[in-house]
């Protein structure tokens, strides 16, 4: 199982000339500064320190490369998936420079890059879609790049609203041409929606390969 084996940084990319070489499949994570996102890619990794998690938002601002351990990413040694972890969007404290950087290097690898398949688009459960995620949803749309939404932290709300929140974010999406249809509900403190989660991207992964 792909998922099974040790995983390992390979690097962080602050501008689009540092990008490894295009050849595996790569998958993104992408989401507010605190949603979560660090902690999910460990969780369906099952490496707790491997993305790093921080109470400090807006830690990462490089896109973080991740491969199944045995495999530089280099020509010859290119493994069958990568993960990149995007940087986090929506905290208060960030000059606009640095704003304006992070949706250029976003925006530039959203629409440059051929071998990206699917950016998973995480949403806290406890808000829902708010105004910045709506925003990268357009980001999203207008890049043309296939996206699903992943809800984080649903152990923090009451299990019967989590079936209302599915349909509400589906409801939101519905219209999105890049938008996969179905919504994807996990934690990654108590483990819910993870094997769900890592099959959707086997199943791609699937027919990439066809």
């Amino acid at each position: 199982m792909l998922f099974a084996q040790g995983w390992v940084f390979i690097r962080g990319v602050p501008a689009m000339k540092f990008l490894p070489p295009e050849g595996p499949v790569e998958i993104a994570f992408a989401g507010r500064s605190n949603v979560g996102k660090s902690s999910l890619i460990n969780a369906i990794i099952g490496q707790k320190g491997l993305a790093r998690t921080s109470n400090t938002p807006g830690r990462t601002q490089e896109l973080n490369y991740f491969v199944p351990d045995g495999h530089s990413g280099e020509d010859g040694d290119l493994p069958p998936l990568a993960v990149v972890d995007m940087p986090g969007y929506g905290f208060a404290e960030a000059p606009k420079e640095q704003v304006d950087a992070w949706t250029r290097l976003v925006f530039d690898y959203l629409r440059g890059r051929t071998t990206l398949k699917r950016v998973y688009l995480l949403i806290d459960a406890r808000h829902g879609v708010k105004k910045n995620d709506a925003e990268v949803l357009d980001l999203l749309d207008r890049a043309a790049v296939s996206y699903q939404i992943v809800l984080t932290k649903i152990d923090k709300i009451k299990p019967a609203g989590v079936p209302r929140l599915i349909e509400e974010t589906a409801q939101a999406i519905r219209k999105r041409a890049a938008a996969y249809p179905e919504i994807l509900a996990t934690s990654s403190e108590k483990g819910g929606g993870l094997d769900e989660l890592r099959a959707a991207i086997a199943q791609l992964l699937e027919e990439q390969r066809k």
